[in-house]
């Protein structure tokens, strides 16, 4: 039997036979206890005899003690003859220890008795030579026998064994700061900034203390339907984000008048953006501001993402607050966040609804910024694809694969794990091909087919390979450079030579995580000239 069985350690020897002992008073207490009852159930009832159930149970419960009583003195008696062993051993190894400084000595007096000998220039002695060397033999061997003799105090397998249980200790340790870690990375990253906070507050102050001068015209201007003009969509709840893409494309456009730019927010952050963009002239730039709200087609009878909203099971996984839920998935913990199913996200699978007199329009992400004049973008042949987009593929990384589940038979039938992935970000959609191929009506018959996320995870990159992948035309690389939100090792070369750079990943640059050699590729475009956004803390 192991000592382990009856909950104590090798040290502790005597403890087993005491709590033996307890248990064995517990068994006479409870056979005295019956005992008692029983007579006083004959004296009430009159009978001479002992109760034939208590007398029953009599041997019962006495071999059960014996049973006890041995089992005890068992484990006591293998837990003194390992302490014993122990004890042994510990002494063995300190004899060893006493044993190894005088061989030391010894070879060190051997050395100084022969140093003519180890001396070049000094004549050799025959006899002192041999001397030597029998010397050294001698040293040999009792330096073969005391490691043969420590071999015997030492359990290999008992030393495998802790090594194992450390290594599996450490890498529990390590899963759990590695969770800790992508947790609090999360939330530096998807947290918004005091400051951010600071400036939708005061810039919607502004729009309740003088709404005459924010007041949209009666009649939209023409310009805004014009498809001569180049248009652009920015799809933000980011204020300050928003404003810096509009500022870097109307600074690096050579005519800014022909430009137009589509500002789809959400309705609380609407007066927000509508006094952020009506604060200044953008050099003749045309800006429309409206909330995804406004337009009515958007509802849960049309649109799969809110009725999937309405889903008692979507709403448990993203917003029952448990810190389980948080941790618990380290690899997918960022497709928990709510923000993946947000309408802002998803319009833009609807830009030929939203802008049905438009042909062409350049898509862009709210975390970019534009250095140099795009128009060439519209002079590009499409070849009748629907949407050019920069490749990100290279060697085995950015597969369909990597986006999709594969296992699944449908996703394994319509498409190649091989297949090149592309970015978001910077996107040129031709609206005219889009309603011809019926992207939109493909993107809903995939979305409702992934309610129960089998298809792939969350966001709007696997949706949109899907949805475009016989459509996407790609694009020279130097149209968009990804990375600068988690890569430190892009080259200034390759960033310089960009038209658009993309700060992607978790270091946004208006966070104070966001990597300091790649953050003033933004901060140039904000207006830290206007008094609101000074008044937050903002400093160039």
């Amino acid at each position: 039997m192991d000592p382990e069985d009856t909950g104590h350690t090798l040290e502790n020897c005597q403890a087993p036979s005491a709590r033996v002992r307890f248990e064995v008073l517990m068994y006479r207490t409870a056979l005295r206890t019956r005992m008692k009852s029983g007579n006083a159930h004959q004296q009430k009832s009159g009978q001479g005899n002992v109760d034939p159930r208590i007398q029953a149970r009599i041997p019962t419960i006495q071999a059960m003690a014996k049973d006890k009583w041995a089992k005890g003195h068992m484990t006591a008696k293998r837990n003194k003859r390992l302490h014993r062993e122990r004890e042994k051993k510990a002494r063995g190894k300190s004899d060893l220890v006493a044993s190894y400084p005088p061989l030391t000595r010894n070879l060190s007096l051997l050395l100084s008795a022969h140093r003519p000998l180890l001396d070049p220039a000094a004549p050799l002695n025959e006899d002192s030579v041999r001397g030597f060397e029998r010397g050294v033999k001698e040293r040999i061997r009792a330096a073969r026998f005391l490691i043969a003799d420590a071999k015997d105090f030492f359990d290999n397998q008992l030393k495998i064994q802790k090594l194992k249980d450390t290594i599996f200790a450490v890498n529990e340790q390590l899963s759990k700061a590695k969770k800790a870690g992508a947790f609090s990375s999360m939330i530096a990253a998807k947290s918004i900034p005091k400051r951010l906070h600071c400036l939708a507050m005061r810039l919607m102050e502004e729009r309740i203390a003088h709404p005459d001068r924010y007041v949209d015209p009666p009649i939209p201007p023409p310009e805004l339907e014009d498809p001569k003009l180049y248009h652009y969509a920015i799809f933000s709840d980011n204020v300050l984000a928003a404003s810096v893409v509009l500022n870097s494309a109307v600074h690096n456009a050579r005519e800014p008048w022909k430009h137009v730019f589509h500002v789809v927010t959400d309705r609380m952050n609407l007066g927000a953006m509508q006094v952020m963009f009506r604060s200044k002239d953008y050099a003749g730039a045309h800006i429309e501001i409206v909330a995804y709200e406004d337009y009515k087609f958007l509802n849960s009878s049309y649109v799969p993402v809110l009725r999937q909203l309405e889903s008692a099971n979507l709403q448990r996984f993203y917003f029952e607050n448990k810190l389980e839920n948080a941790t618990k998935d380290t690899t997918n913990m960022k497709f928990r966040n709510p923000k993946y199913l947000s309408m802002l996200n998803h319009l833009r699978f609807y830009l030929p609804e939203m802008y049905p007199k438009l042909h062409r329009i350049l898509f862009l992400d709210d975390d970019i910024v534009v250095q140099r004049d795009l128009t060439a973008l519209w002079k590009i042949d499409m070849d009748g694809k629907v949407n050019g987009a920069v490749e990100t593929c290279f060697g085995s990384f950015h597969r369909y694969a990597q986006y999709m589940n594969f296992s699944h038979p449908l996703i394994k039938e319509k498409f190649d794990p091989k297949a090149c992935g592309w970015a978001y970000g910077m996107n040129f959609f031709d609206l005219d091909a889009w309603r011809k191929e019926k992207c939109t009506e493909q993107y809903h018959y995939w979305q409702n087919l992934n309610e129960n996320r089998t298809l792939w995870k969350l966001g709007t990159l696997p949706p949109g390979l899907i949805t475009f992948y016989s459509t996407t035309k790609p694009l020279d690389k130097s149209w968009h450079v990804l990375g600068l939100g988690y890569n430190p090792s892009i080259s200034m070369e390759e960033i310089n030579n960009a038209a658009v750079v993309h700060f992607n990943g978790n270091m946004k640059p208006w966070l104070d995580i966001a990597m300091n050699q790649f953050r003033p590729l933004w901060t140039k475009y904000v207006d830290y000239d206007m008094e609101l956004v000074r008044q937050c803390n903002f400093a160039a």
